[in-house]
């Protein structure tokens, strides 16, 4: 798969895996684990990217005497879910005629 677009497609699965509630990341590998593998560095590397980019925010609070971040998706993170459903009908439709029978 070409790396921009499963990169797109990754960075989109993180925000709708928080989208519902503040999450941290071994809830999210788990969230996420049924639809697509993916390891903890990379889904850090993600995360750095997503908040770099306003998408979601951090903040770091106790657990069980441990410190762990939880994330949080911003208006700006919805927004751009609510872009990729609007493109994954021209997704679709580019899909159909790709793999259409000849």
């Amino acid at each position: 798969m070409d790396i921009q677009l499963k990169r797109g497609l990754l960075d989109v699965c993180v925000l709708a895996a928080i989208k519902g509630k503040d999450s941290y990341g071994y809830q999210i590998i788990k969230d996420i684990k049924p639809y697509l593998e993916l390891s903890e560095s990379t889904l850090y590397t993600i995360l750095k990217r997503l908040e770099s980019a306003h998408l979601l925010t951090v903040r770091t609070a106790e657990h069980d005497g441990r410190l762990r971040k939880y994330y949080h998706i911003t208006e700006q993170g919805l927004r751009r879910l609510e872009e990729f459903q609007s493109d994954w009908e021209e997704i679709l439709r580019l899909y159909r005629f790709i793999t259409k029978e000849k």
